[in-house]
């Protein structure tokens, strides 16, 4: 048994980052995980507060309770640990386009003002900088889940005035709004700085939150826009040793089965 009196309450940025969003997702919701923070912060709340949440990964595997972090939505690990294993066009179609998903869990290379998310190519579309991994199915769970939330990390080049291209729609462009789309989309946007929401009515995120030590000053510096901040600015509460203790060993564990 791990000693939680005496388990180190140190923690890292991305640590706090994680912890802050896995606490996004309640016990009994259905979500659709992507690969990356939001695997590992959705493996967090199942294995702490929220142990009956119902993770589904594009690859068609539903309510799966990974022991080690998927390197890929077609890891084995999914499958072999999940209670339904299904087409991929059945996942769409049958869960996340026909309503059965609450809350999606994306990242991306940037977001804008707008909470418009790229994963496709930095640069112009025919000549990119950098060639991204590409959609997959971020788009349609953005525009058909309940509600997203994103996690990345908090720079100029990922916080950009407007993406170089739109992969998964906020709320468009100028932020006029979800017209065609089903789901409320990004209601929260989680960073190693802090938590941003968008404005109700402009739909233009808002610094709402951000995590211990963290001055409103670095987050704005570290956005590539005039931020919007909200009247009041909260602080997230730090991580429990007991959230540390089992992040940590996920990874550790993760690590471990990875480098055999």
């Amino acid at each position: 048994m791990v000693d939680l009196l005496n388990h180190d309450l140190t923690y890292t940025a991305d640590e706090m980052m994680t912890v802050t969003a896995s606490r996004k997702l309640s016990d009994g919701q259905v979500c659709f995980v992507g690969i990356g923070l939001p695997s590992e912060a959705a493996n967090l709340a199942r294995l702490s507060h929220a142990p009956k949440v119902v993770l589904i990964y594009e690859s068609g595997t539903i309510g799966t309770k990974p022991e080690i972090l998927p390197l890929s939505i077609g890891d084995g690990e999914l499958a072999e640990r999940a209670d339904l294993v299904v087409s991929v066009p059945e996942v769409f179609a049958y869960w996340l386009q026909a309503g059965r998903i609450d809350v999606g869990f994306l990242s991306a290379a940037q977001i804008d003002r707008f909470g418009n998310l790229n994963s496709t190519v930095v640069g112009g579309y025919e000549d990119p900088k950098v060639r991204l991994p590409g959609a997959g199915g971020a788009p349609e769970i953005m525009s058909s889940a309940g509600s997203v939330i994103v996690m990345l990390r908090h720079t100029e080049r990922a916080f950009v005035p407007s993406v170089d291209f739109v992969t998964s729609v906020g709320f468009g462009r100028h932020g006029e709004g979800r017209t065609g789309h089903v789901g409320a989309g990004p209601t929260v946007i989680i960073t190693d700085l802090g938590v941003l929401e968008p404005d109700p009515n402009t739909h233009e995120l808002t610094l709402v939150a951000t995590h211990p030590g963290v001055e409103v000053g670095e987050v704005l510096s570290h956005t590539g826009w005039d931020l919007l901040v909200a009247d009041q600015v909260v602080t997230t509460q730090p991580p429990t040793a007991e959230e540390l203790m089992i992040l940590r060993d996920l990874i550790a564990r993760t690590k471990e089965a990875h480098s055999r």
